[in-house]
């Protein structure tokens, strides 16, 4: 059950729409909000200042990066001061904190005490970034001890939520989430496998024996031929708003490759998806 939820704040956007995901799922699952601003330790001591002051032509001077990491810092408290602001009118009970270091190492870091992280498609450099997904978010994706949702740059709230299910172990979790949220926030779940026959229906099964308990209306299809694209095929046709999935690789190469398929979808549908690890 989610009680304690990690909010990544940047000021962009997207994590206004984090904000917004994170205080729907906190009315209704009933848990608190917690809020981290990462200082990047990246712009205050790596090649960014150097570089900056080579194009300008000059040497940064001895209290360049000090001066610097106070302007971010008190950038950071502001941006968590009306996260605190937003919480209080929407009533929901929030507690922040700035970090400073690698942002998506202290995002993960601060994970270990949550129990769902939640962040943007992309982050305040999104203008600059390459693909459908931010590099901090990828980053997050990878090395997060805590399921993730990643969330586009508006909030609606899901109706219609789809879980992906392949009878890993992996994707096991993911149908736990899907099935504890379908049930709290009384929604029907349609539940996918990509398989051959025999193999598809043992999964479905088996997912429908463990479903059932729920009480949740569950709907459940095989597809065939390429799993990625019939994955995203399907949601996108029957107008699902909300994806489960669990990483879908089998190596120990957990923090350089999520899987052909988790990757390929989670670039290319629009909505929010949860990833459980």
């Amino acid at each position: 059950m989610i009680k304690k939820i990690l909010v990544a704040q940047d000021g962009s956007v997207y994590s206004k729409s984090a904000f917004e995901y994170g205080v729907w799922l906190s009315r209704r699952f009933e848990a608190s909000l917690a809020a981290i601003h990462v200082v990047d330790i990246v712009s205050l001591e790596g090649p960014f200042l150097h570089d900056l002051s080579g194009s300008l032509g000059f040497e940064p001077y001895v209290n360049f990066s000090s001066k610097m990491k106070e302007v971010l810092e008190a950038k950071g408290k502001e941006i968590l001061s009306s996260f605190e602001e937003d919480c209080k009118k929407a009533g929901v009970e929030c507690t922040t904190g700035v970090a400073y270091g690698i942002v998506p190492n202290e995002i993960c870091s601060k994970a270990n005490l949550a129990d769902l992280v939640i962040l943007g498609r992309r982050g305040i450099n999104a203008r600059f970034e390459y693909g459908m997904l931010g590099s901090t978010t990828e980053s997050v994706l990878r090395s997060s001890p805590k399921p993730v949702l990643v969330v586009p740059e508006g909030f609606t709230e899901p109706k219609n939520p789809m879980l992906a299910y392949d009878g890993s172990p992996n994707a096991s979790r993911a149908m736990h989430y899907a099935a504890e949220w379908s049930k709290t926030l009384s929604l029907p779940l349609t539940v996918v496998t990509v398989s051959g026959a025999e193999d598809g229906d043992t999964i479905l099964k088996n997912a429908q024996d463990y479903i059932k308990p729920y009480g949740v209306d569950a709907k459940l299809v095989r597809l065939k031929n390429d799993p990625p694209v019939e994955i995203e095929r399907y949601y996108r046709e029957n107008g699902h708003d909300l994806l489960f999935m669990g990483t879908s690789h089998h190596s120990k190469l957990v923090e350089m490759v999520l899987g052909s398929t988790t990757e390929h979808v989670m670039r290319t549908v629009g909505g929010p998806f949860f990833l459980a690890r």
